[in-house]
């Protein structure tokens, strides 16, 4: 099985790509992102993820949540992620910081986040943007709800560049000049040689 991950800011384009790619290409597997049910439990306990024991509740529910969702792309001979397991792992140690914070999250969640490693894809490819790109290309999906996207490109997306673009495991692709197709090519054919490894 061959696991891989699409990465990237809000609004940089990835479920597009991957979009296209599915209706293109039906043997490869694509798994999106579904936390309704976490999002949902999450409201009705009335968890808070700007209180520290609320937040360590909410990532551990998000944590076993993508290690369900990986076991389900295991079954495939070829996954790519719509954001994977190693999006669980930035937020969870990163968004503390970004609220100015310095909390222990690595110790009380040692279990989960030992099992979310074993989740991790092959490879990573990192579509990245401009700031002002992404705000534009915001503005233009009105489909989707993106009240928190104003504090993610502020504060966490730093953070998440300096993440990603360090890690042996990620390829990036500068995407604000290309159209959609573009994209959705690129990553087809990145996903085609990684296949083939």
């Amino acid at each position: 099985m061959v696991n891989l991950s699409l990465q990237g800011s809000m609004a940089v384009g990835k479920t597009t790509a991957l979009r296209l790619i599915e209706k293109h290409d039906s043997t490869i597997h694509i798994s999106y992102e579904k936390n309704k049910q976490v999002v949902d439990e999450i409201r009705n306990r009335k968890l808070d993820k700007n209180r520290y024991n609320d937040y360590i509740e909410i990532q551990r529910l998000f944590i076993l949540n993508e290690v369900k969702r990986y076991q389900l792309a295991s079954q495939y001979n070829c996954s790519i992620m719509d954001f994977g397991a190693e999006e669980i792992k930035f937020y969870t140690l990163n968004y503390p910081k970004a609220i100015g914070v310095d909390w222990e999250v690595a110790k009380p969640l040692e279990t989960e986040l030992e099992l979310l490693k074993r989740c991790f894809p092959k490879r990573i490819l990192y579509l990245n943007a401009a700031n002002e790109t992404l705000v534009e290309r915001k503005k233009r999906d009105i489909s989707r709800n993106r009240e928190f996207f104003d504090f993610y490109v502020q504060k966490l997306l730093p953070l998440k560049r300096e993440w990603f673009f360090n890690q042996d495991v990620v390829d990036v692709i500068e995407v604000d000049s290309k159209s959609e197709r573009e994209v959705s090519d690129y990553v087809y054919e990145w996903i085609g040689i990684q296949m083939n490894k």
